[in-house]
């Protein structure tokens, strides 16, 4: 089966001006020339299919998940850019679901192109940053590889020697964003070869490293440069009126060492609770060090935007500068409306502890109710008791008497002749008494 793949190889300034060729391709093979120091492969695929495997002239493989350092490799549904650094001359071959009609192009001179830094930034800034990718003097226009490339700006602390450190106390680069030429914001045109940007410097002050790559791995690192970053030369104070008719105030105050004075000027948008934004702008005065915006008084309740660009000239360089200042918000109350609230909230209080007192006394009034119940009903339950108990005793005593009478009632009479003889006996002894006695 017939593929198609598309190639672009990068050639640095060994070569002296920009050629173009397009090769037709035997079996998924084309050659890459030892003049060539870094390549783009750009190879179109069947849709969905998996990434191909690419075959060096030596019969080593790479592969989208293994390959040495020195390769990038960005996968899409049915594309595969890879980027190689010092390709090996010779026959390479694409194995894969490779599209119909091969042919490979061939760039040389295709590099990428950045301005410089600003050696000295300010802590909050935003600067025009802009990169360009060229084909000999002109920039490049093929969109299909222009579009998948994305930019990378990323802020590291300065370290002299960072290999000597151990892996974990490496400084760890900070990302200020990643950008594509994509015609939004300072890109003035999608597709073009041109990346224009506004670069956010949002680190603390310090010295850094700063480095621009590709964030999806088609180009090597570009640019390596040391800058300093300074604190922000401008403070911004927004203070609130609270009296009706007395405008707001924002104030600007600038530091005289870094900032040229009378060269700031703000630009300032303010959000109602409606959504309706209304912009105000002033610049200062010469020779000044201060510049005041006075926002007129809204006396509708409720919460407000505020959200300005900060413009001054760098005493040192003469550079412009830009800090756009992240958005606020304030609120505006309406105090017959507080005090109305703070009313019904005293109401609402004074109600619930009034509930509250109502039920603790029916409480209290249910808990005495209980107690005189209980009380009531443990004092006849006592009577109950004394009486069953007098009624007990009084019936165990009339029984005893019955039951004595009733004993009395079956006794025999008394024994006469036994009474006789006794009392005879009784006498006797009485006249031997006496008889005793006389003698």
């Amino acid at each position: 089966m017939r593929k198609r793949w598309w190639a672009v190889c990068f050639c640095f300034p060994l070569l002296a001006h920009a050629n173009e060729q397009e090769i037709r391709l035997l079996e998924n093979r084309f050659r890459v020339d030892p003049t060539i120091e870094r390549a783009a492969f750009v190879i179109y695929r069947e849709k969905p299919s998996m990434p191909v495997v690419l075959v060096r002239p030596d019969g080593s493989k790479y592969y989208a998940w293994r390959h040495p350092d020195n390769v990038s490799w960005h996968q899409e549904a049915d594309m595969d850019i890879v980027s190689i650094s010092d390709p090996m001359p010779g026959p390479w071959q694409a194995i894969g679901r490779v599209s119909p009609d091969n042919k490979v192009k061939v760039l040389s001179d295709l590099r990428m192109k950045v301005e410089d830094l600003p050696s000295r930034l300010y802590q909050g800034e935003a600067i025009k940053f802009t990169a360009r990718l060229m084909l000999g003097d002109d920039p490049l226009n093929l969109r299909d590889f222009i579009r998948r490339v994305d930019l990378t700006v990323s802020f590291s602390e300065f370290v002299d020697d960072p290999a000597s450190l151990n892996p974990d106390q490496r400084p760890q680069p900070k990302s200020l964003g990643q950008f594509s030429d994509d015609g939004t914001g300072l890109d003035e045109a999608p597709n073009d070869g041109i990346f224009t940007v506004s670069l956010p410097i949002d680190v603390m002050p310090g010295k850094y490293r700063a480095r621009v790559t590709s964030g999806n791995g088609i180009f090597f690192r570009t640019l390596e440069q040391e800058v300093l970053v300074y604190p922000t030369p401008l403070m911004a104070t927004f203070k609130q009126s609270q009296i009706d008719d007395e405008p707001h105030q924002l104030t600007i105050q600038m530091e005289q060492a870094s900032i040229e004075p009378g060269s700031v000027s703000v630009h300032a948008k303010f959000t109602d609770t409606e959504g309706k934004t209304t912009v105000y702008q002033k610049n200062s005065e010469e020779k000044s060090e201060t510049l005041s915006l006075d926002i007129p008084y809204a006396s509708t309740p409720g919460q407000y935007k505020w959200l300005s660009t900060l413009y001054a000239t760098d005493q040192l360089s003469g550079r412009s500068l830009v800090f756009p200042l992240p958005e606020q918000t304030f609120a505006v109350t309406d105090y017959a409306a507080l005090e109305q609230a703070e009313a019904e909230r005293e109401a609402r209080e004074q109600a619930m502890m009034e509930a509250a007192e109502a039920r603790r006394r029916e409480r209290e009034q249910a808990e005495a109710r209980t107690t005189s119940l209980i009380i009531i009903g443990l004092g006849n339950l006592l009577v109950i008791l004394i009486g069953a108990a007098t009624w007990f005793v009084l019936k165990k005593r009339k029984a005893r008497k019955l039951a004595e009478a009733a004993q009395e009632l079956e006794a025999p009479p008394p024994d006469k002749d036994a009474e006789s003889k006794e009392a005879s006996e009784e006498t006797d002894e009485l006249d031997i008494d006496g008889s005793n006695k006389n003698v």
